[in-house]
């Protein structure tokens, strides 16, 4: 993987300013063809980024706000780890009614993606009722007591329908202007129970007191076993019900 690559893009393309990225992926704004995007670079698989494009490529025909992948000169949606997609503008959600558009969102993506396939190599939460190991989460690496805590909120969850949740849609990873409410950061994406995605500031998806007991109980445990093992993953376990 090297940002020579970038130049599948086009002669011109250019990297301007580092973003956030973290351990995984190094992320910067770029210039292609005179247009400002964002250009990811990282070790997903081909497997992986094709299932990531491809979804982004259908949300966007669909209508949803998305960052929508631009292509190599030769046509390839990706090349050697490395995707470029179209700059989002916006700002992250503040009030109670921002959050209720959000949730208005996450809900049309749960519609549009049901009976989705997985995410190569992914696990869903309930998957992990009994697998181990799914991509970034490996329950062996956790203490006994809190594999049991997040299985027992997971639990509550099996035999509900599934679909593609995005995983991660944190202020950062919203962009709301006037007019629209756009999703970015697709990379904790994958096909899981939409209640991970519904436990929101404000309560802002309106769920019922169980409803949304059942969905902060299983977002917690599903983010303290994705990021385990730091200071994050400690908050969110502690807020995982001992058994």
């Amino acid at each position: 993987m090297s940002w020579q690559t970038l130049r599948r893009w086009g002669d011109d393309a250019e990297r301007i300013e580092r973003l956030s990225g973290g351990v995984a992926n190094d992320v910067w704004r770029v210039r292609v063809g005179g247009q400002r995007a964002v250009a990811r670079l990282g070790s997903r698989s081909d497997a992986d980024l094709a299932w990531e494009t491809g979804l982004l490529q259908h949300l966007d025909r669909a209508g949803l706000s998305v960052p929508v992948p631009i292509a190599t000169t030769d046509g390839r949606l990706f090349a050697d780890g490395l995707v470029v997609m179209t700059y989002v503008e916006g700002g992250p959600p503040e009030t109670a009614a921002d959050w209720a558009r959000v949730a208005e969102t996450l809900r049309r993506l749960h519609r549009l993606t049901e009976g989705w396939a997985q995410r190569p190599g992914w696990r869903s939460s309930t998957d992990l009722l009994h697998a181990e190991i799914g991509t970034k989460i490996d329950l062996n690496a956790m203490p006994a007591e809190a594999v049991a805590r997040c299985r027992a909120a997971w639990a509550r969850l099996a035999g509900r329908p599934t679909s593609v949740v995005h995983g991660d849609h944190n202020p950062g990873n919203v962009r709301i202007t006037a007019g629209r409410v756009a999703l970015i950061d697709w990379d904790e994406a994958h096909v899981d129970v939409p209640d991970l995605d519904l436990a929101l500031p404000h309560n802002a998806a309106g769920l019922d007191a169980v409803a949304l007991d059942i969905a902060a109980q299983a977002s917690a445990a599903w983010e303290a076993a994705v990021c385990w093992n730091d200071a994050y993953s400690m908050k969110r376990l502690a807020e995982v019900r001992a058994l």
